[in-house]
């Protein structure tokens, strides 16, 4: 099991951003990523279909030898993270609770700000996971739905951009949160934009966390791969005109081993 990949998915190629994190951390690791970009955005599908999709990703990945699921997805870790752990025989972790883990120990004033899609936020999926771990700790979660088409756009230091992210960020920072957790795999491109915002506070980039997560995971497990150089396979549900271009922007180096495949159906 050691030399096998670690499998993680999204709903489409945001997830890279999470890759890109776990590579810089676990170099040697193997991973195979899949994009269901046929059947994006998750974000606004129920619950029920949200559950059917993480399945159905997380079987196409056990079938590619998956070692360790990682749900990339914010859409699926809200709503289908305790389902897809109780029905496959590998671990999985989702990408919400090592950011918010992370988030309580850096924050000195218990006023922590959260955002994300919609569907993320108002899931109360971060409230959970903050109340169950610290139950003094107040919460502002913001639902930033623009930021990720002006983020595929490659829009990240655009007037447009900072003209939106003010008009998300400004209650926050009048609400006096010294943290904010960026609970959306997009987010992290737009950091720059944030700080000239508010370059006060503190920021949590859970893929990132996750990284660090998996990474200590692995070695609990005795699961870590022994040898040099980890290889990444990508696969995408659809191919659209500009995804490469995309992808390359959330992964920070050059999409090499990709095809697309059928999952579903679809």
């Amino acid at each position: 099991m050691n030399k096998n990949p670690v499998g993680v998915f999204d709903s489409g190629i945001g997830g890279l951003t999470v890759v890109k994190e776990i590579r810089k951390i676990l170099p040697n690791e193997n991973i195979v990523y899949l994009g269901d970009t046929a059947r994006l955005p998750y974000g606004t599908k129920s619950v029920d279909a949200i559950i059917k999709f993480s399945l159905e990703n997380t079987q196409f990945l056990i079938s590619r030898g998956a070692k360790f699921i990682v749900i990339a997805c914010y859409s699926s870790t809200s709503v289908a993270l305790d389902i897809v752990q109780k029905n496959i025989s590998v671990p999985v972790i989702g990408v919400i609770k090592p950011g918010v883990k992370r988030a309580l120990e850096i924050t000195k004033t218990g006023r922590v700000g959260v955002i994300g899609t919609s569907l993320t936020i108002y899931s109360g999926a971060y409230e959970k996971i903050f109340r169950e771990i610290d139950d003094q700790c107040e919460v502002l979660g913001k639902a930033c739905p623009l930021f990720v088409p002006l983020v595929e756009e490659g829009w990240l230091d655009h007037g447009a951009t900072e003209l939106i992210a003010r008009s998300y960020l400004e209650p926050l920072k009048n609400d006096n949160i010294d943290t904010l957790l960026l609970g959306c795999t997009h987010f992290p491109l737009l950091m720059d934009v944030f700080k000239e915002i508010m370059d006060d506070i503190n920021y949590v980039d859970a893929s990132r966390e996750v990284g660090l997560k998996l990474a200590r995971e692995l070695k609990r497990l005795g699961l870590e791969h022994p040898g040099k150089g980890g290889n990444l396979s990508i696969y995408l549900t659809d191919l659209s005109m500009n995804f490469k271009e995309i992808g390359e922007r959330f992964l920070g180096e050059k999409m090499k081993n990709f095809s697309r495949v059928s999952i579903g159906g679809k």
